[in-house]
């Protein structure tokens, strides 16, 4: 269904995407923001997904400033290797790799923005920091806490696990207070990634509820 391509920032930098579009006209168009294991399987499975339900869905490679190309799986040493690569991480840079993939796919009409991990992160940025957004969602953003001062441009909703050790109860309590125009929901017995099929953190149940309000979400503020 999708297809790679290169995009090109307002500093110049080139950088890969994995866009995937609809059978037919689209409803709008969806930035998808990977976690730290690059454009990998699950992050181009979640455009396919947005794809089939009419989204033309375009997914950035963010860690293409410093590792062109990156992605790997969930086994322990590729986790700590994905890990080891955060020190390089520029949200002002990714900011750019971000607009340039809304520049993509803006010809598809409305523009949403969905994260996971430090994607989840990003997308809440992109939501304070980026004109033209008309809906953003994080999913278990383990950063948003050092930046939620900030205040998003476009309707906000979050997801996080009540059982994701990177992420406090007290963290996110502190979230809610500083976003209350926010729509943010927990879930019980999910821990860090429960939205990945691909990883043993997959909780079905909460994934296919978080599914149903992310995609109810972007029908709502996209129009």
């Amino acid at each position: 269904m999708g297809q790679k391509l290169k995009l090109t920032t307002s500093d110049n930098h080139s950088l890969g995407a994995y866009r995937a579009d609809p059978a037919g006209q689209p409803k709008g168009g969806i930035v998808v923001i990977q976690e730290i294991f690059g454009v990998n399987h699950h992050i181009r499975a979640m455009c396919d997904r947005f794809a089939a339900i009419g989204y033309t869905a375009i997914a950035p490679q963010v860690f293409d400033r410093f590792a062109r190309d990156f992605e790997c799986g969930y086994t322990p040493d590729e986790i700590a290797h994905a890990r080891g690569l955060l020190g390089n991480l520029n949200f002002d840079n990714m900011m750019k790799d971000i607009a340039a993939a809304m520049d993509n796919v803006k010809s598809a009409g409305p523009l949403g923005i969905v994260g996971y991990c430090m994607g989840g992160t990003a997308s809440f940025l992109a939501a304070c920091r980026l004109p033209g957004l008309k809906a953003a969602v994080s999913y278990y953003g383990g950063m948003i806490g050092k930046f939620a001062d900030e205040k998003p441009k476009c309707p906000l909703q979050m997801h996080f696990g009540e059982k994701d050790d990177g992420i406090p109860m007290a963290t996110v309590d502190e979230i809610k207070k500083k976003q209350p125009q926010a729509e943010t929901y927990t879930y019980p017995d999910a821990p860090h990634g429960f939205a990945c099929d691909e990883r043993a953190s997959f909780r079905k149940e909460a994934s296919g509820l978080a599914w149903t309000r992310t995609t109810a979400f972007f029908a709502k503020h996209m129009k």
